[in-house]
């Protein structure tokens, strides 16, 4: 049998700011919920990723904004992974934890999905991980050119090439 981990990805306070909220995110945090409880009757471990930006942006180490959503709040023996680039593997323990687990496929969701969750999902193809974008459950804010759903459904796509894509409801653990 595989190993395998949910990986949440900057699933943090400041990404949730009144006015600035991260496109559907009472949906996305309600999902990614769901899909820990799921993986925690599997025994399948769960993984948080949490960035570390400096003084005065959302995600400033150690303030409100840096702290994992309370909706999500990691439980005894879950891992927390502090990261300071898009990459969740770059200059982090991330690689290293997994494999002294024997963790092979990655699940992974969170914010923001054409930074964080794109790099994370290449960088572990590119180690050699079995990787499951769960597609309904990663999210970002619009930009200049397109809408947050219109860079979520261009990613979906896209990431094919790294990983199966599916949607929660598609997600089987066992």
């Amino acid at each position: 049998m595989v190993n395998k981990a949910l990986v949440i990805i900057d699933v943090q306070n400041g990404m949730f700011l009144e006015g600035e909220s991260v496109f559907n995110g009472d949906e996305l945090l309600k999902g990614i919920k769901d899909l820990i409880a799921r993986a925690r009757s599997a025994k399948i471990p769960v993984v948080y990723i949490q960035h570390n930006e400096t003084s005065g942006y959302p995600l400033e180490s150690g303030t409100y904004g840096w702290q994992i959503h309370s909706k999500i709040y990691p439980e005894k023996g879950d891992m927390i992974i502090q990261k300071t680039t898009s990459d969740s593997f770059l200059k982090t323990s991330l690689d290293k934890k997994l494999k002294e687990k024997g963790i092979e496929h990655l699940y992974l969701v969170g914010i923001q999905t054409e930074i964080c969750v794109d790099t994370t999902c290449r960088s572990a193809f590119s180690k050699g991980y079995k990787l499951t974008l769960v597609s309904d459950l990663h999210s970002t804010w619009p930009n200049e050119e397109l809408t947050a759903q219109q860079i979520i459904n261009h990613h979906n796509g896209t990431m094919r090439w790294f990983a199966d894509v599916h949607s929660s409801h598609e997600i089987h653990f066992t």
